[in-house]
């Protein structure tokens, strides 16, 4: 659902609803005083919801969650049933509602937990593992738990002192994970163990491949587990359901073969597994939610809706209820669930709608529990009863937002430079009468959305003084699969587009055309342009193709595509499924979609930002960059992160997230003219 153009703020640069010169604007300190509600889990008889609360403790620059309980009727307020001193996450109710389970993990150890919620007892700790513990879900009776995590090769008895340990042997692609490291010594596998501890827990699905997203079949005696087994299955990374006895004898068999991916299994009280299906030849391709049978036959049942139905962040395993397969999808920004027959014989229908992001559902007796982001509020928890009433349920930010309200983002629709229709676009608007710097954001992926939800970014830089354009131009998701399939190379033999950069780069300069014409308050002789990864890759391009920006951010990003395909990321070998070509047959593609070929125009300043644990984008995609500018004479500024990785902005330490606020944030001020902040840590505008 998107606002009329009646409700819009004025145009003339005033204040937006929310936000008051006389309140203190929001500062990158503030990062410190936000909050996440995630993983709900709706009791089985409807009456609780079981979810998570993340806080962020900047003392001991970490987060810390717990898991929380909160009444469906109201009838109590929210509270807390772990301590949160941990990282505590993924609560899922046993079949008979009395316990809990989940995962814990600290200082890089796994565990999982089973709490009694009525009754007395302790918590128990089921099972403790040198990684972490994930997906884990109980068995039909609740004897019984599954759960994945990363198997260590033999290497790892040698000690923790890496030079003493055996060398490793590379035989596949995606032999590393960014965020995880090395995996193909520590393939991920599927694990079963008691639920009262009182065994080891038993490897049922295991290396040298990896596993994920165990469901247990009705009967309890078997599990569906998604996986890549197959020979050479690393040159495409298309993975296929496996049944595997809960005992783990005789291993895993394949469900599923053929052209599609299937992920995010969940086992059906009918005998059918619910599951995620992607094209697995084409990239882009949107998800699509199926149901499998016995023999491995797969009923795609959401066509017709030509959306992506694997919402980043947020994806889950479908949900069955007694009335069919709820699932999210991307549309137009926004983030809703529908529900689809799961016999194939009707279409899906809308059940969480608006302008909203939902971030995580569940649903059982007859109640639907989701998270959900608003452009006024970050996640929190709802329910949405049979007859369709909603209620919030918590308020764990409605403290923040009252001592730091939000601004909210204008929508606007800009038609399409290619002539294909109008894309989605947004202005977070500061306060003031302007006339306001601005800044030109572009999102990562490319597969993936900007949404109108509270974004900390935004609101930050809006508080510095700027406007902020951002947009979903062609190979975002949110739109069909045309749309996102845009950004394939004109070369490719099977579904041809134009590339990576030129209709994006049109799409974000029209998006900020748009803005400018419509808000004469906004500067156009001051405007910036950033990104991270994709965004950042685009970045660099506008930047080298247009002198329409006074200054550039470029956040780990993409910047030499051949180098990345060539070996330089964790994901090198597959990039040509984007593309549509390998850089073996075609690195005159590669090189003629890649920024630093013209790195000699680019003349506005640039901030560089990476992390020197990036494996998705490593370092020297940035160093590149850094030594051609520098060479050049040309300004550029480069700030390096110390172990972190390519998530540094969403889940990298707390201070090293102010302190990259603050960076961007000073390099702007210093070009465009926003506010800069006070910076008490070792950077050269701490003296000023």
């Amino acid at each position: 659902m998107k606002l009329h153009d009646a409700e819009h703020p004025p145009a003339t640069g005033s204040t937006p609803s929310g936000a008051s010169p006389s309140v203190p604007p929001v500062q990158p300190a503030d990062i410190a005083r936000t909050t996440s509600v995630a993983d709900p889990a709706v009791a089985p008889d409807g009456r609780r919801v079981a979810f998570t609360v993340t806080r962020v403790d900047m003392a001991a620059n970490r987060y810390r969650s717990a898991v929380w309980l909160a009444d469906v009727d109201g009838g109590r307020a929210p509270f807390p049933v772990t301590s949160g001193e941990h990282s505590d996450s993924a609560p899922r109710w046993s079949p008979d509602g009395r316990r809990l389970l989940f995962c814990r993990q600290v200082e890089g150890t796994g565990s999982l937990w089973v709490l009694p919620v009525d009754g007395p007892g302790e918590a128990v700790r089921v099972c403790e593992r040198p990684e972490a513990v994930e997906d884990a879900v109980w068995s039909p009776d609740g004897t019984r738990i599954a759960f994945a995590s990363r198997e260590r090769a033999a290497r790892h008895a040698e000690g923790d002192d890496e030079r003493a340990r055996p060398p490793r042997r590379i035989d596949r692609l995606f032999s590393r994970l960014d965020g995880t490291g090395w995996t193909v010594d520590r393939p991920r596998g599927v694990f079963v163990v008691p639920a009262d501890g009182s065994a080891e827990p038993v490897l049922v699905a295991g290396g040298p491949y990896e596993h994920g997203g165990p469901s247990w079949s009705p009967d309890g005696t078997r599990l569906v587990v998604a996986a890549v087994r197959r020979p050479d299955g690393d040159l495409d990374q298309r993975a296929d359901l496996h049944v595997v006895d809960a005992t783990g004898a005789g291993g895993p068999r394949a469900l599923t073969g053929g052209p599609r991916t299937h992920a995010y299994p969940a086992w059906g009280p009918d005998g059918r597994i619910a599951a995620l299906v992607t094209d697995g030849a084409v990239v882009p391709s949107h998800s699509q939610v199926a149901v499998v049978d016995d023999t491995g036959a797969t009923t795609v049942l959401t066509a017709a809706l030509d959306r992506q139905c694997q919402p980043f962040p947020g994806t889950r395993a479908p949900v069955w209820t007694p009335d069919g397969l709820l699932f999210a999808i991307e549309d137009h920004g926004d983030v809703p669930v529908h529900r689809v027959p799961a016999d194939g014989g009707g279409k899906s229908e809308p059940l969480v709608t608006g302008t909203r992001a939902v971030r995580g559902y569940d649903a059982a007796g007859g109640v639907l529990a989701f998270v959900a982001s608003t452009p006024a509020a970050q996640p929190e928890l709802y329910v949405r009863d049979a007859d369709g009433a909603e209620r919030r349920l918590t308020g764990v930010s409605d403290a923040f937002h009252a001592a730091v309200p939000p601004i909210v983002p204008v929508p606007l629709e800009v038609p399409s430079p290619k002539g294909d229709g109008p894309f989605d676009a947004w202005v977070v608007l500061p306060p003031g009468e302007g006339p306001h710097p601005v800044l030109l954001s572009i999102h990562g992926g490319p597969m993936t959305q900007y949404t109108p939800a509270w974004f900390d970014e935004f609101q930050l830089w809006a508080a510095a003084g700027y406007a902020v354009v951002a947009a979903n131009p062609h190979g975002s998701t949110g739109h069909t699969e045309a749309f996102s399939r845009e950004i394939r190379a004109a070369q490719a033999p099977e579904h041809p587009g134009t590339g990576w950069a030129e209709v994006p780069a049109q799409d974000v300069l029209a998006a900020l055309d748009a803005a400018l014409a419509r808000f004469p308050a906004l500067d156009a002789a001051r405007v910036g342009v950033l990104g991270g990864s994709y965004g950042g890759y685009l970045t660099t391009w506008l930047v080298a193709h247009t002198d329409r920006f006074a200054a550039a951010c470029i956040e780990r990003a993409a910047t030499n595509l051949l180098s990345l395909e060539w070996g330089g990321s964790d994901a090198a070998g597959l990039f040509h499924q984007e593309v549509g070509l390998t850089h073996l047959e075609a690195p005159e593609v590669y090189r003629a979609q890649s920024p630093t070929e013209r790195v000699r125009d680019i003349t506005a300043p640039v901030l560089l930002l990476h992390s020197d644990d990036d494996l998705r984008c490593p370092p020297e995609q940035a160093d590149q960059l850094f030594v051609a500018l520098r060479m050049l004479g040309r300004e550029v500024e480069y700030w390096r992160f110390p172990e972190e990785g390519h998530e540094l902005s969403r889940t990298g330490s707390p201070r090293h997230r102010v302190q990259r606020a603050e960076i961007v944030l000073d390099w702007f001020g210093r070009h465009l003219g926003g506010r800069r902040p006070t910076i008490t840590w070792d950077h050269p505008s701490r003296a000023r």
